[in-house]
């Protein structure tokens, strides 16, 4: 499969918030950020990727090991619990909020995780930038922003030209799980996904929901609400 041209997020699928962190997220950050941090040659933004960034992740993590990569990983939920799961993995978790790495930094320490590693980016471009082809063993987009009115939706993560890219950085049968509570997004990821030859729906449809994922309070927010939570798996083809 030829390599994807890196994605420019002119146009990003988040919304930065205060970067105040309180007292417990503080010391979490100050205790752990060097060894759990990887930082980033920057771009224009201050969580943009300077295209010129490159990362030995085998260097970073001290071993070689199958790379798992989550894009929006918020408070750590999810990538504590599938790391304490997946002890033989490398996994990489970007974020672009400071005050959630933070308290993904405390999580990981609380439950005595290290094979995580956290970047304060836009996942998107990193994916272009940062991981080789064909690096990648599973990626993770669990509950990304819906982006709801119409006119943003140029803003959704799960969109073709991600998708072409995602092919283009899993490995041969690496795997992208996604999640979100809302029908149309949900549709709109399967017609992205279907569309790219690079990849496979590994479901007749709807996949069955990833065990190995927690309940994240989005999700809860989602089912409390009365949404039908949808997940898909796709395979690299």
């Amino acid at each position: 499969m030829p390599a994807a041209a890196p994605i420019h997020r002119d146009v990003v699928s988040y919304v930065r918030r205060s970067a105040r962190m309180n007292e417990s997220q503080q010391r979490a950050w100050d205790a752990h950020h060097d060894s759990w941090v990887v930082e980033l040659a920057a771009g224009e933004r201050a969580t943009s990727v300077s295209p010129e960034a490159r990362i030995d992740w085998t260097a970073v993590f001290g071993r070689e090991a199958p790379l798992k990569v989550e894009i929006g990983s918020g408070a750590g939920h999810a990538v504590t619990a599938l790391a304490e799961a997946m002890p033989e993995a490398n996994l990489v978790a970007f974020e672009v909020f400071t005050p959630a790495v933070a308290s993904t930094l405390g999580r990981l320490a609380r439950h005595g995780v290290e094979n995580v590693r956290v970047v304060v980016a836009d996942g998107a471009q990193a994916l272009a930038s940062v991981f080789d082809a064909g690096s990648v063993s599973e990626l993770w987009t669990f509950f990304p922003d819906p982006w709801h009115k119409a006119r943003h939706h140029k803003r959704r993560l799960v969109r073709p030209g991600f998708a072409r890219l995602v092919a283009s950085r899993l490995a041969p049968g690496g795997v992208w799980r996604l999640a979100t509570d809302w029908d149309d997004y949900a549709e709109a990821m399967r017609e992205a996904l279907d569309a790219e030859p690079g990849l496979v729906n590994a479901h007749d449809g709807w996949a069955p929901r990833f065990a190995l994922r927690p309940v994240t309070r989005f999700e809860q927010r989602g089912l409390d609400a009365g949404r039908t939570i949808h997940d898909l798996e796709y395979r690299r083809s």
